[in-house]
């Protein structure tokens, strides 16, 4: 019986960076050897072990048959004769299959991850990685969660995959799961660009995919098309919030939906973006501050720089949605949208756009502060206007045009 630490642990070490989980293949081991050394079973398809100390996940070392299109339709064999090398030619990167031994230390690299890892460089192992669906998603998210770049051989792998159908097996679980930890990296652009250049992108958001042919006005816009505008502002926001990077990357859906004959303008486009992300934010079953937030974001986000949208009431209405969501941080993550908007552009001096933007936060930071307020502290004889609205003398519409009211004449005084 040998134990080999392998995996993410082993990748992030040699990357220098700090692993929340340790997994660890056990070779010429069974499944009752295994049980009679304390270890807990949990893996329902293939063996897999809890430490009886440390609760971390031990495995038997397999191979795999593949059985049907879906992710899981694999048959598992996990006799005690199974190699490490048997192990190693079943996983999906070069970097995730270098093995640490658990007893000397010594790293085992079949197939030169870790020249792989000096050069950032994101390799499949073999032809069995096609058997998968789910590493055509898993190639774009550690591509973005690594700062790695595809093989060719990998691009081209995965873009077949993406033609014979594969996205189509998988869950809206799974997608999910992986697009978020894709949304949490600060290079979220590359797994953008790389889900365009396999074809995943058009597979996953058609929608998207479609900002690269809407043309914008280059004296604002010189990088020409709405989907480079989407990428560079991905890039400026250098976010590790799942929530802003979606954000951003809908914040211009809309533009798909303008009058044609009126571009490169877009007249609009924040009011039309609404129900186009609310559909694709269904579409995936996205969870509810995502369902929530990013429509609003999408609705609002010109309102730093258009002067039809930043007027008092706009403003103490905005605010006062943000201030009721005070826990999730809500204002913070629009401001990050805001400005990743504003930065993302192909002009080399935007100083005069930053002392804009900075004038705006500044102003309705007032507006925001405001809208923290308790109500009874904000509104004069607030339990009056309450009475009012019991007795049905005033509607909720009239109680909130009251609370803006106080909220801008707070915002203005201060």
């Amino acid at each position: 019986m040998q134990i080999y630490k392998v995996g993410g642990a082993v990748r992030d070490k040699l990357l220098h960076k700090t692993s929340q989980d340790n997994d660890y293949v056990v070779v010429g081991s069974t499944i009752e050897e295994m049980l009679s050394l304390g270890y807990t079973k949990v893996g329902k398809s293939f063996p897999v072990f809890l430490h009886p100390i440390t609760k971390e996940e031990y495995a038997l070392a397999r191979k795999e048959i593949k059985k049907g299109s879906r992710h899981q339709d694999f048959e598992f064999i996990f006799t005690p004769s199974i190699t490490l090398e048997e192990d190693a030619i079943r996983r999906d990167f070069t970097c995730n299959a270098i093995y640490e031994d658990t007893a000397t230390g010594e790293l085992i690299d079949f197939h030169h991850g870790i020249e792989d890892i000096k050069n950032k460089v994101l390799r499949h192992i073999s032809p069995h990685f096609k058997e998968d669906p789910l590493r055509v998603l898993r190639a774009c998210r550690f591509v973005a969660t690594l700062n790695f770049s595809l093989a060719p051989e990998t691009i081209s792998i995965c873009q077949k995959m993406v033609e014979e159908g594969a996205i189509q097996h998988l869950s809206k679980a799974r997608i999910f799961q992986e697009l978020e930890k894709a949304l949490s990296s600060p290079y979220f652009y590359r797994f953008v660009e790389t889900a365009r250049q396999i074809g995943l992108l058009q597979e996953l958001f058609p929608e998207v995919e479609k900002l690269w042919s809407i043309p914008e006005r280059e004296d604002y816009h010189p990088e020409k098309n709405t989907g480079t505008h989407t990428l560079l502002a991905l890039k400026s926001a250098n976010s590790k919030d799942a929530v802003v990077n979606f954000s951003i990357l809908l914040h211009d859906i809309g533009k798909t939906k303008t009058d044609q004959t009126l571009w490169p303008s877009h007249h609009f486009h924040e009011n039309l973006g609404i129900d186009l992300a609310k559909n694709i934010l269904k579409r995936i079953d996205a969870p509810k501050i995502y369902q929530e937030f990013i429509p609003f974001a999408i609705q609002n986000h010109m309102i730093s720089h258009s002067q039809k949208l930043n007027n008092p009431k706009n403003l103490a209405k905005v605010a006062l949605f943000l201030a009721k969501h005070q826990k999730q941080n809500y204002y913070l993550r629009f401001i990050d949208v805001l400005r990743a908007d504003i930065k993302g552009r192909a002009i080399k001096d935007l100083n005069n756009e930053d002392k804009e933007f900075q004038t705006f936060i500044s102003m309705f930071e007032r507006y925001y502060n405001a809208s923290l307020k308790s109500k009874n502290n904000l509104i004069e004889d607030f339990p009056s206007v309450l009475e009012k609205l019991k007795n049905k003398q005033i509607t909720n519409d009239e109680l909130n045009e009251i609370v803006e009211k106080a909220i801008i004449k707070e915002a203005n005084f201060t």
